[in-house]
């Protein structure tokens, strides 16, 4: 028996409060380890590129802080959001998980205890960028998981929760936090840091030791796949981008679904904040404000849409909510702001596009949906790594434009790709997804989906 079809089966008993909210009960305490973990990461999201161009910091260069904090960093995420699907597929999601952890940790002690006090530039970008291979490893094998530990009819609304948790650590609370330690416990730069590297340990250790659900400790694969654990499975798979168009387009949607996300939080303090070359019209907390209400808004908008999602339909949703919407929102929120210099109006619209930016959940729940159980593990690798590299593409974006079209030009710009994936999206079609099952067929496309 293929694993979807046991996770289907394994929840066709009637459910406590978790199920009919759309969590899983088994897997309640990855939802928090994912949530505490990614605050801890998140900490640092609007201030260290800063902090390494300060004495205290290590006194990098400017552009060698950059390079640090968003090109080195964002290659090595992309990376391990590819690995955390293509070895959940070997090892099972759980081990992987405890792999990104003790990444995480290693690599963050070396950073705060070793690299910053003796100020070697190398070690402080080596020990940082080697940490970007972290949080995808934790973080995405659990979205791997929870996937396969689900059954159809929940999977939106699994994937609207783990973005909840995700999307509410980094950057929402994570800012939060970051501002409440500098602002009302008057903690400095250097000691909010440690107290991240408590959270992400705090996080670790729940996620290790707090989730006992038979799938994590299995590799993702059925019965077809010989040797499931063996490394060589590492270089398969890949193949499954031209086997399978969908997931290609699926992979290029999942790119450009947060690179306006990273790219305009890179783009913000230099067009808006005090870096601009006029003054900007916000302060720099107010920048790290505007991160925390525009996201706010999306990590409860993931929830609506993850329900949403499993009744509307998952591709039909992230079309028109996702794709649509943010094309939409994108430009507006933009000249709006530079329009109105005015704090309230501009995180007014970052709330809307936030909110819209939600309309992308499903897109976790088709794409394992659509192919073969032995394929899911790729199936998620590259949706994970389109996760991964929206981190790296977004700022590079705003490098490579920014100088020749300026922020205006940079909007623009981001609304076009979303309309390009729009098109892509539509292609995405599968008898699994709600949206895609005609009346009288409901029987057919559910026997199909667990298939």
């Amino acid at each position: 028996m293929s694993q979807s079809t046991s996770a289907d089966t394994g929840s066709a008993a009637p459910g406590g409060f978790l199920d009919r909210i759309g969590i899983p009960r088994k897997l309640f305490w990855g939802f928090v380890a994912v949530l505490i973990f990614m605050i801890g990461d998140g900490v640092e999201t609007t201030f260290l590129s800063d902090y390494l161009q300060r004495p205290e910091g290590g006194a990098l260069p400017g552009a060698v802080a950059s390079f640090a904090t968003v090109t080195l960093y964002g290659v090595a995420a992309m990376i391990a959001a590819w690995f955390s699907g293509t070895l959940s597929a070997i090892w099972g999601p759980r081990r992987v998980m405890w792999l990104g952890g003790a990444w995480w940790v290693v690599f963050e002690i070396i950073f705060l205890f070793i690299a910053l006090p003796t100020q070697s530039a190398v070690l402080i970008v080596g020990a940082y960028g080697l940490r970007g291979f972290a949080y995808p490893l934790f973080a995405f094998s659990f979205l791997a998981w929870a996937q396969v530990a689900s059954p159809t009819k929940m999977r939106g609304s699994v994937a609207g929760w783990f973005w909840f948790a995700f999307t509410g650590g980094l950057p929402t609370l994570g800012a939060a936090f970051a501002a409440l330690s500098m602002g009302g416990l008057g903690l400095s730069d250097y000691g909010t840091l440690v107290l991240s590297l408590i959270l992400v340990t705090v996080g670790v250790l729940i996620g290790s030791f707090g989730v006992r659900e038979e799938h994590g400790l299995q590799p993702i694969a059925d019965e077809t796949v010989k040797n499931p654990r063996s490394l060589k499975r590492l270089s398969e798979g890949v193949d499954i981008l031209w086997r399978d168009r969908r997931v290609l387009a699926g992979g290029l949607i999942r790119i450009v679904n947060t690179t306006p996300q990273y790219g305009f939080f890179a783009m913000f303090p230099f067009t808006f904040g005090p870096a601009a070359p006029d003054g900007g019209f916000l302060t720099a907390s107010q920048v790290a404000m505007l991160a925390s209400i525009t996201y706010g808004a999306n990590i409860a908008a993931n929830l609506f849409f993850g329900v949403f999602g499993d009744r509307f339909g998952w591709r039909r949703t992230v079309t028109w909510f996702g794709c649509v919407g943010c094309a939409i929102a994108t430009p507006l929120w933009y000249f709006t702001a530079i329009a109105s210099q005015n704090f309230a109006i501009t995180a007014s619209f970052g709330v809307i596009y936030g909110l819209l930016l939600a309309g992308f959940v499903p897109l976790s729940a088709l794409m394992p949906s659509m192919v073969a159980p032995k394929d899911k593990g790729s199936s998620l690798a590259v949706l994970n790594f389109g996760a991964g590299g929206a981190a790296f593409v977004g700022p590079v974006v705003v490098t490579v434009l920014y100088p020749f079209v300026g922020g205006g030009g940079v909007a623009i710009a981001f609304c076009a790709m979303y309309l390009l994936v729009g098109l892509l999206s539509l292609r995405m079609k599968d008898s699994s997804d709600p949206g895609e099952v005609k009346p009288g067929r409901a029987e057919a496309a559910t026997a199909g989906a667990t298939a």
